[in-house]
């Protein structure tokens, strides 16, 4: 198992990455990430991702993925992390009847706006602010935790702490995620993204998601980091999203 050290230094392309695809990855933060952007900026990327969701059906996809995973459970009580603009839980309580979500973001403006909206009311939803890598639950209080397209957000260390505190509150945990191409790909990919980058926030912050995405190898290099017992499901991953199913033996 790798030491701590070994992890927070690991490439997003796996301990086995290429020369090349060490080479294609960044420290450099998203504006969503960042202190010093304005909130204007950053309401724009997310309106984007939720356009994007609607128009693309990403909502409807992963709605779907995420309540295969509970389908034995009559009145499944999920944990949204990283909800951005709550367009999955909105989803996920229009197609399941009895579900109870609770809807968190680590940004206090994302909370302030979901809790704005129909979400606060909704009488099978919470929000409320939350760490994915210190979250304030339970053991076993969830069924199932969805963390989707925000994973990559995180350095090596604190994506490893997901995996355990994950997996440490819900039965389940999903992660859905940005696929780490090959490296011939992936140069591919972000030479079509880079001349809008300056001028469109969201391919902005869609070329640094790009080049921070972890592959599967570093997924399961995470997951192992953070308990070996941890078992992980993958698939996906080459042009479509990672989709990872993580849990602990009973």
């Amino acid at each position: 198992m790798a030491t701590v050290d070994e992890i927070a230094r690991m490439p997003r392309g796996g301990p086995d990455a290429s020369c090349l695809d060490r080479l294609l990855q960044t420290d450099r933060q998203e504006y969503l990430d960042r202190d010093d952007v304005d909130p204007r900026v950053k309401r724009s990327v997310v309106r984007a991702l939720d356009w994007t969701g609607q128009v693309f059906g990403n909502h409807e996809r992963f709605a779907a993925i995420a309540l295969e995973e509970v389908a034995d459970v009559a009145d499944p009580a999920i944990l949204e992390l990283g909800a951005g603009h709550g367009g999955l839980s909105r989803t996920l309580l229009e197609w399941h009847p009895t579900a109870t979500v609770t809807v968190t973001d680590v940004e206090p403006a994302s909370v302030a706006a979901i809790a704005a909206g129909d979400l606060g009311t909704h009488p099978r939803a919470t929000v409320r602010e939350m760490d994915a890598t210190a979250m304030d639950a339970s053991d076993g209080q969830f069924d199932l935790a969805v963390f989707v397209l925000s994973f990559h957000h995180l350095a090596p260390a604190a994506a490893a702490r997901v995996f355990t505190e994950g997996t440490r509150v819900a039965t389940k945990l999903l992660i859905i995620d940005l696929p780490r191409p090959p490296a011939p790909l992936h140069l591919l990919r972000l030479a079509t993204m880079l001349p809008l980058a300056p001028f469109a926030p969201f391919v902005h912050d869609g070329v640094i998601s790009s080049l921070r995405a972890y592959s599967s190898s570093a997924l399961r290099a995470l997951a192992r980091h953070a308990d070996p017992a941890i078992d992980v499901q993958l698939r996906g991953g080459l042009l479509s999203p990672q989709v990872v199913v993580a849990s602990r033996a009973p």
